[in-house]
């Protein structure tokens, strides 16, 4: 089967949480610092989303640091797509949150519909993986959404709202190893709420301490997470090169 997505391990996860929470602070970063605006950095990101886009669909195999550039990519457009629904356009964090779930639902239940294959492991269509990538970019827009409400609106706070997250993706992760719900769903339900603590953790490393963040503002953390992804992206390049290798070359 000639996929071109990654296995799922810890790593993935890893590398899940640093895009996602870099694109919390990259996006915040083009559009509050540098002060583009979200409709502006919505239409930029959204651009370099679809040609990243492209680029991967077009490809014939895995390739490590295009298929998290498309992932930095939705995850930088979804945070911009968020707040312009939540904040220039005023539908607020829970309004949005709910249009985004209802957009997120309607994809999946196309997808179903469509008769291509919910295991990540399984998708080697064109159709399959244009679906897959349309989720993602629900999933990380309503990540933002969500976890805005969480810290915001509910009053939980930055880290709060990211040790809460943290202790559902636990459950999800004991249910995997005790139960028999299934995996696909599981691991859809991790994809989701991975956005939204890579959200929560952007926001409590870049927001002013007085906001209860760590004060790095949206700038040093960008660079901290993108040094930190591009290193785990270089790691799996290496993994994957070596695993090519015959055994006696390793």
């Amino acid at each position: 089967m000639n996929t071109k997505l990654p296995e799922i391990t810890v790593v993935f996860w890893v590398m899940k949480i640093a895009a996602t929470t870099l694109g919390e602070t990259a996006g915040d970063l083009l559009a509050q610092t540098l002060q583009v605006g979200y409709l502006v950095s919505s239409i930029v990101l959204i651009v370099l989303f679809l040609a990243s886009l492209v680029t991967q669909l077009a490809v014939k195999s895995f390739h490590p640091l295009l298929y998290w550039t498309v992932i930095l990519s939705t995850s930088t457009a979804g945070t911009t797509m968020s707040d312009f629904m939540n904040r220039t356009a005023g539908l607020g964090y829970a309004t949005g949150a709910l249009v985004l779930i209802s957009a997120l639902g309607t994809v999946f239940v196309i997808w179903k519909a469509s008769g291509q294959s919910f295991d990540v492991r399984k998708i080697d269509t064109f159709s399959g993986e244009l679906l897959y990538w349309t989720a993602i970019l629900f999933s990380n827009t309503l990540g933002t959404s969500l976890g805005d409400f969480l810290a915001d609106d509910s009053g939980l706070g930055f880290g709060a709202t990211a040790l809460l997250i943290s202790g559902v993706l636990v459950l999800a992760v004991v249910a995997m190893k005790t139960t028999r719900v299934s995996r696909t769903l599981l691991f859809w339900i991790a994809f989701v709420l991975t956005r939204p603590l890579g959200a929560s953790a952007g926001d409590f490393v870049s927001k002013p301490v007085t906001d209860g963040g760590m004060g790095y503002g949206t700038a040093g953390a960008s660079l901290l997470l993108s040094s930190t992804l591009a290193a785990l992206i270089l790691y799996t390049s290496w993994q994957k090169r070596r695993q090519r290798l015959p055994e006696y070359a390793r």
